[in-house]
C-alpha cells in the first residue's frame, strides 16, 4: 500500500493552512503548548479531529461567501447592462462611480 501524501495542493498553502489550523486551536480553547510550541502529542485524535472539522467549515464558508459575491455581481453588471447604464466598479452605495 503507497505511503498517504497528505500534503496541500500547492505549496503555497501550507502557511495559510497553518495560520488557520493554530487560529482555530486557539478559539477552541486548547492548550497553550499546541498553537504557542506547536506540539499536538498531548490531545486526543477527537480534539485534532475537531480542529480539522472547523478548519474546513470555515474554508467551506469562505468559498460560498466568494461566490455569493461573484453572483452578486454579475446580476448588477447584468441589470445595469439591462438598463443601458455603464458596466463597470460602483461604489458601496450602490451608485456609479463619480467622474
Amino acid at each position: 500500500m503507497p505511503a498517504r501524501k497528505n500534503r496541500p495542493a500547492t505549496k503555497r498553502a501550507g502557511r495559510p493552512l497553518d495560520a488557520l489550523k493554530y487560529e482555530v486551536a486557539r478559539e477552541m480553547n486548547l492548550p497553550e503548548e499546541v498553537y504557542q510550541h506547536g506540539y499536538w502529542g498531548n490531545l486526543s485524535s477527537r480534539e485534532c479531529g475537531a480542529v480539522g472539522g472547523h478548519m474546513v467549515k470555515r474554508m467551506i464558508e469562505a468559498a460560498e461567501k466568494a461566490i455569493a459575491e461573484q453572483v452578486a455581481a454579475e446580476a448588477v453588471a447584468g441589470f445595469r447592462s439591462g438598463l443601458g447604464l455603464p458596466v463597470g466598479k460602483e461604489n458601496e452605495a450602490g451608485a456609479p462611480p463619480e467622474s
